[in-house]
């Protein structure tokens, strides 16, 4: 269903793109958008057990997007370093394909706000409930479940020969 990477010797693992996935502050999620155009927007988001999570507002052309057509992409650079002399970059990237699900009950919009706010908020545990509980009261809030049905990691050729180098 999903095409092979081209480029299979510089192909991660998946345990290393998981990692990527958990790691990073943020990904760009691309969705097929209004008139057949395609959306890619930026969000913060949660890896866990083969699922993308973010929250959202619950309007907009994200929301929509999703309704209209469950099935995202989901890109993650975490490493990007532009080497003019050889004229490349030094980039390590993730790639995941997946069906997106809007979660509205309250039970799991309190699990992943939870998870966003102990990725991104650790250290103000009562903040980020204080704020769930105010955008569940006002009904504010979606979050959306991705389950990855395809992941693949790719790193450039500078990368994969600096890893041969310092045995990797």
């Amino acid at each position: 269903m999903f095409r092979e990477m081209r480029r299979i010797k510089q192909q991660l693992t998946k345990e290393e793109s998981e990692q990527i996935l958990k790691e990073a502050s943020h990904g760009v999620l691309a969705l097929s958008g209004d008139n057949g155009y395609p959306y890619a927007v930026p969000v913060s988001h949660v890896y866990s057990n083969g699922k993308i999570y973010f929250h959202c507002a619950r309007q907009g052309h994200k929301i929509d997007a999703i309704k209209n057509n469950p099935k995202v992409s989901f890109c993650v650079v975490s490493r990007d370093d532009v080497m003019p002399r050889e004229r490349t970059t030094a980039y390590i990237s993730v790639i995941a394909f997946g069906t997106a699900e809007i979660v509205d009950d309250e039970k799991n919009l309190r699990r992943i706000a939870g998870l966003v706010g102990k990725k991104y908020s650790r250290d103000f545990p009562e903040e980020c409930k204080k704020e769930t509980d105010e955008v569940i009261a006002a009904n504010t809030m979606y979050c959306v479940e991705i389950t990855v049905e395809h992941l693949t990691g790719k790193c450039g050729r500078e990368v994969l020969k600096e890893r041969n180098v310092c045995g990797g």
